[in-house]
C-alpha cells in the first residue's frame, strides 16, 4: 500500500479535474466549441490510433525531442567540463554563454529558418540550443560544489588529472548530471511546440495548430494531453534511472 500511495495521490487530482470537466461539458454548462467533453477528445484519440493517422506526428515529435535533447545534453556536459576545469576557457567562454542564455529561445526561430531552412535541422537545433543551457548551468554548479579537500587528497595519492576527474569529479557531480538531464528534457518538450508551429507539416505541434485552424478544439486539447503524458513519462523514466544510479546517497529520500 505504501508503494501505491504516491500513485493514487498523484492521479487523484487529475482525475478529479477530468470528472468536473466531464460533468460540466456533458451538462452543457460549457459550450462545446470552447471546451469539448473529455469523451469527444477520447473518441478522437482512439479514432486517430485506429486509423494510424496520429503515429507520423507522434514519431516525428519524438525524433525531434530525442535528437535535439541529446545534442544539447552532450555539448552542455562537454563545455561545462572544459569551463569548470580549465580557467582560461571559462574566462573566454562563460561570459558569452551567459549572454546568449538571456536570449529567448523563440527569438532564434527567424534566424534558424534563414540559416537552416524549414526542415528538420532548424527544429532540432532550436531544441538542442534550448536544452543546452540548463544542462550547462547544472553541471557547472556540480563542479563548483566538489569538495576541495577530496581533490587535494587525490593529488596527494598521486592521481593524474584524468584519474581525478574519473574518481572524484564525476561521482561528485553525478546528481547534477541527472538534474541537468531532467531540466533539459523538460525544456525540450516545451520548445518543440514552438519549433513545430512554424514551418512544419507534421508533428504534435503542427497538429495542435491544425485543430485551431479547422475549429476543432478536441484535436488541440488531445495534443496538449499527449504532450503532458509524454513529458511526464520521459521525466519518470529519468527519475527512475536517477534513483537506481544514485541509490548510494545517504539522503532522506534515498
Amino acid at each position: 500500500m505504501n508503494k501505491l500511495r504516491p500513485l493514487v495521490l498523484g492521479l487523484g487530482f487529475p482525475l478529479l479535474v477530468f470528472l468536473v470537466w466531464y460533468l460540466a461539458s456533458e451538462g452543457l454548462l460549457i459550450p462545446a466549441h470552447i471546451l469539448p467533453s473529455p469523451r469527444v477528445i477520447l473518441e478522437y484519440l482512439l479514432g486517430a490510433l485506429v486509423d494510424k493517422s496520429l503515429f507520423p506526428h507522434l514519431q516525428l515529435t519524438l525524433f525531434r525531442v530525442v535528437v535535439g535533447f541529446s545534442l544539447g545534453y552532450f555539448f552542455g556536459v562537454l563545455i561545462a567540463l572544459l569551463t569548470s576545469l580549465i580557467t582560461p576557457i571559462r574566462e573566454v567562454l562563460d561570459p558569452t554563454i551567459q549572454g546568449i542564455r538571456a536570449i529567448p529561445p523563440l527569438a532564434w526561430i527567424p534566424l534558424f529558418i534563414i540559416w537552416l531552412g524549414i526542415g528538420e535541422e532548424s527544429k532540432v537545433f532550436l531544441i538542442a540550443l534550448t536544452s543546452f543551457f540548463p544542462v550547462y548551468l547544472n553541471v557547472c554548479a556540480g563542479f563548483q560544489g566538489v569538495d576541495r579537500k577530496i581533490i587535494e587528497l587525490s593529488k596527494v595519492l598521486g592521481h593524474s588529472p584524468a584519474e581525478t576527474i574519473q574518481a572524484v569529479y564525476f561521482p561528485s557531480i553525478s546528481p547534477n548530471l541527472w538534474t541537468a538531464a531532467r531540466s533539459g528534457l523538460g525544456l525540450a518538450w516545451m520548445v518543440v511546440v514552438a519549433a513545430e508551429l512554424l514551418g512544419a507539416s507534421k508533428g504534435l505541434g503542427f497538429l495542435l495548430q491544425f485543430g485551431r485552424n479547422v475549429a476543432r478544439p478536441e484535436i488541440s486539447l488531445a495534443c496538449l494531453i499527449l504532450f503532458a503524458l509524454l513529458g511526464k513519462l520521459s521525466d519518470s523514466i529519468l527519475a527512475t534511472l536517477e534513483q537506481i544510479n544514485l541509490k548510494w546517497r545517504d539522503t532522506i529520500h534515498a
